[in-house]
């Protein structure tokens, strides 16, 4: 039942965002996902936390995972691939509650948010690798809104869903932009979306209503008219960058493989070993419950300490493979940010975009929100004041160029 309702949102949802361009439709799809895989559901099976599961199956022959599990992870996905991240925009839970407070969202600066888009790729290569060695689950772990779909949780849990959407209400989903680690996932698959939400069906009339109305940063602007960068110091930085790439991967992967010592403590298997052997070299610390179980259980020390080892091994290959991801994510990042591309309309960008339907009832060239222009609405009142803001914002970067230019 679960993924027939699952698939069923997620079509709905497609062809609200894709065919119908509603706004309206998807926020009370939102609502409704948020009632039942938030509120009555509680937050489980959640297609995030499944990546867990997932890596779990591949890498523990002993561990069998649910089909339903295997279903929540790959139906997002696949209607990524061919409809853009739908999923993002009214179906999943924790993306519907940090909508709900969005109330005045601010722009962050570009390189700000560059660099917290590498904690994703960092919070999914340590679930992977936490899961992969059976260390535990710690996106379950540190959901921040479970407690609140639970109804119950520990405080600190619930401090940091509470912060998550006090944050929100100026800083448009925080924990999906920043945090989401199956957002990367979903990214990916969303740059090959053939049938995608667009900002407008026709003729773009440059009226730049839409320009203001993403809180999330997806909107690509036009470019035309930008002073381009000299052609040969443009190549020779983009040539020092594809040098770096190699240079940032062995680092970060350095820097991972040594970070594998302090993350294998998470595993009980190297804990328990390591509390064993400090218990062995300082007879007055007490035993643990923990320690005083394994000894009832017949099990020696020198087993314990070499699956520890073999565990601690496993971590070490992983840190290097971790950090090595890192580093080139971040270098293909630097890479991007560093090309100039000529940006004629305006366009959403695909891995960014959670297709949410907001930019679509400010287009004028769209047959379907023309109504909405009529003076007097809240729609047309709206979309005056965003043209205004956008107007100032111009204005206040044309004196900024001129007196440079002076």
């Amino acid at each position: 039942m679960d993924v027939l309702v699952l698939a069923a949102a997620l079509s709905l949802g497609a062809w609200l965002a894709v065919k119908k361009r509603s706004r309206k439709g998807l926020f009370w799809l939102m609502l409704f996902s948020l009632a039942y895989f938030g509120f009555y559901k509680q937050g489980c099976v959640c297609p995030i936390g499944s990546i867990q599961n997932v890596t779990m199956s591949v890498f523990n022959v002993r561990y069998a995972i649910p089909l339903t599990v295997l279903l929540f992870f790959l139906l997002p996905l696949a209607f990524s691939l061919f409809f853009g991240r739908v999923f993002c925009a009214s179906v999943c839970a924790l993306g519907a509650i940090q909508d709900l407070v969005v109330i005045k969202p601010i722009e962050l600066p570009k390189k700000l948010t560059t660099g917290l888009s590498m904690i994703p790729y960092t919070y999914l290569g340590l679930a992977i690798l936490l899961a992969a060695t059976d260390a535990g689950m710690v996106i379950c772990k540190y959901d921040p809104f479970i407690g609140f779909f639970r109804l119950n949780g520990h405080a600190p849990y619930l401090y940091l869903g509470a912060g998550f959407l006090l944050i929100g209400m100026f800083v448009a989903r925080p924990y999906c932009r920043f945090f989401c680690p199956y957002g990367v996932l979903l990214g990916w698959m969303s740059r090959f979306a053939r049938w995608h939400l667009s900002i407008t069906p026709t003729t773009c009339i440059d009226c730049r209503l839409c320009e203001e109305s993403c809180p999330f940063d997806a909107i690509d602007k036009p470019n035309v008219g930008l002073t381009k960068e000299d052609r040969h110091s443009g190549a020779h930085r983009l040539g020092y960058l594809f040098v770096m790439v190699p240079v940032l991967v062995l680092l970060c992967g350095w820097i991972g493989y040594r970070m594998a010592e302090p993350v294998s403590r998470q595993h009980r298997v190297v804990a328990l070993a390591e509390q064993i052997v400090l218990e062995k070299q300082h007879p007055e610390i007490p035993a643990t419950i923990e320690t005083d179980t394994f000894r009832a259980m017949g099990q020696t020390e020198v087993e314990l300490l070499t699956q520890a080892n073999q565990i601690r091994s496993r971590m070490d290959a992983g840190g290097w493979l971790l950090g090595g991801f890192i580093g080139l994510v971040f270098g293909i990042k630097l890479i991007n940010v560093s090309l100039s591309r000529t940006q004629v309309g305006y366009e959403v960008r695909k891995s960014d975009c959670y297709s949410c339907g907001r930019c679509c009832s400010y287009c004028h060239s769209d047959d379907m929100h023309r109504p909405n222009f009529v003076p007097g609405t809240a729609a047309f009142e709206a979309s005056q004041a965003i043209l205004k803001k956008a107007e100032e914002g111009s204005t206040r970067k044309e004196k900024k160029e001129e007196v440079k230019a002076s």
